[in-house]
């Protein structure tokens, strides 16, 4: 499927409303809940959602469209969310999430894109050769995987309660 960025804003649009109504209010077990060492809570992922909008998607975005790919992107610290939002409440990351989203669609779409546009190099510190169109795509499937991670560690909360049933919920195979 090709790139519609309307269709994209559409996905975009609604993740925080979604991890608004799947979270909010919801006990802290299940915000908190991980896989195991070294994996993320909801909670977590929430506030790398918010930090990747502030200091990865938008940043990387105004550079190719004002630098091309003469100057590569500032590496993306995976896990700055860890120290920025220490302490901040579940309910607090989900309202910021949300005001940084709204913001963020509302630049790209000022911008008013065009094909052109969005086939400009930009220049990835670890990948190399980008263009815009691909960081507009990668937006998206960034915002599902982490939906997607987030329904899998909350049904994992449950593994064992399910029993024999384990066998066929494939988001328990893993």
């Amino acid at each position: 499927m090709e790139l519609d960025l309307e269709e994209a804003f559409d996905v975009l649009r609604r993740t925080p409303a979604i991890l608004d109504v799947l979270l909010r209010g919801t006990s802290p077990s299940w915000h908190a809940g991980t896989e195991g060492p070294d994996t993320w809570s909801p909670e977590v992922v929430v506030g790398h959602l918010i930090h990747a909008d502030e200091t990865d998607w938008m940043p990387r975005a105004r550079m190719i469209l004002d630098h091309g790919d003469s100057r590569p992107f500032e590496p993306f610290d995976r896990f700055g969310q860890f120290t920025r939002f220490a302490g901040w409440s579940l309910d607090r990351l989900l309202g910021r999430f949300a005001e940084v989203r709204e913001a963020s669609l509302e630049t790209v779409r000022g911008w008013k894109l065009t094909d052109a546009e969005l086939a400009l190099p930009g220049r990835h510190p670890e990948l190399g050769p980008v263009t815009l169109r691909q960081l507009m795509a990668t937006w998206v499937v960034h915002d599902l995987s982490h939906l997607a991670q987030i329904a899998r560690v909350m049904a994992r909360q449950y593994k064992e309660e399910v029993g024999v049933w384990a066998a066929y919920l494939s988001i328990l195979q893993r």
